[in-house]
């Protein structure tokens, strides 16, 4: 038995063994996780690179059996949709629409989320639980309704009608992700500030917005990349002078075919500005967390 216990000093009863047996199971999982966040960056990002480098091929190179890495480039496809009669209209309306569809989310979704969690009142349960159904609701089943809503007030064919619609689909999402971040500032520190003679405006825009920061980043990310994308609604509830980027690729759907190079282009166009908001409002949202 000495013999034995010399050879096997870390049995798997003894607290060595155990903790070895811990370490491996860790390494075990951080590599199974590893793998998985390699698989999904890479179902994410193959599908960018090949638009990305479409978008400098030719027709002729684009049509070609299999996807061919090496290629001469070229820029016709980003000078026919630069050139493009209403390119710059239809950047503006996208601009104009991803902005203000994020301010007033935020806006209106920072009163909601402040009231839902510092104020008592009858149905408080109730209106929480309706913004969580309302996000449930695929924005596809409400193309006919809201379009013939939309053709009756007025508001079809125009940039605020976008604009309304983005902020009542994306406020759910904010609203609750906000209240986790309102909910974690202390009251106390609203309360010192109402000894100092601070009313509840002045509360919520100097001390409650500062902190919550990073919950404001998240939400912005989230909603101007969901109005600046988005593109069954705004295919069915725009013309031709207030369409967006993303209905403006349907232009290059012609009759005798498909014209790839522009609409790769277009898509890479497109994608920038919300990169970059992105990385913008990630940098607020990391200075917030640390």
């Amino acid at each position: 038995m000495k013999n034995e216990s010399l050879k096997n000093p870390a049995k798997k009863d003894s607290p060595v063994g155990g903790f070895a047996a811990d370490a491996s199971n860790r390494g075990a999982w951080k590599a199974g996780k590893s793998f998985l966040l390699f698989i999904l960056a890479f179902l994410y990002i193959v599908p960018v690179i090949v638009l990305f480098l479409t978008s400098f091929k030719t027709q002729i190179q684009i049509m070609e059996k299999g996807f061919g890495w090496f290629f001469m480039p070229t820029l016709m496809n980003y000078s026919n949709v630069l050139l493009e009669q209403g390119f710059l209209r239809y950047m503006t309306n996208s601009l104009i629409v991803g902005l203000a569809s994020t301010f007033f989310t935020l806006l209106i979704g920072g009163f909601a989320s402040y009231a839902l969690v510092r104020f008592n009142f009858f149905g408080k349960g109730t209106i929480s639980f309706g913004t969580l159904l309302l996000r449930m609701i695929p924005p596809a089943v409400l193309v006919v309704p809201i379009y013939v809503l939309w053709s009756y007030f007025g508001l079809a064919d125009t940039l605020l009608g976008l604009v309304v619609i983005y902020v009542g689909l994306n406020l759910p999402f904010t609203i609750w992700v906000l209240i986790s971040f309102i909910a974690d500032v202390p009251v106390e520190l609203e309360e010192a500030a109402v000894m100092d003679g601070c009313g509840p405006w002045k509360i919520f825009f100097t001390i409650i917005l500062p902190l919550i920061k990073p919950g404001l980043a998240a939400a912005a990310i989230f909603t101007f990349r969901i109005a600046w994308n988005e593109f069954i609604l705004a295919l069915v509830l725009t013309n031709r002078v207030t369409r967006t980027l993303p209905v403006a690729t349907t232009i290059y759907l012609t009759d005798t075919g498909v014209e790839w190079g522009n609409i790769t282009a277009m898509g890479t166009l497109v994608a920038l500005p919300a990169i970059i908001f992105t990385f913008l409002a990630a940098k607020q949202l990391i200075a917030g967390l640390t």
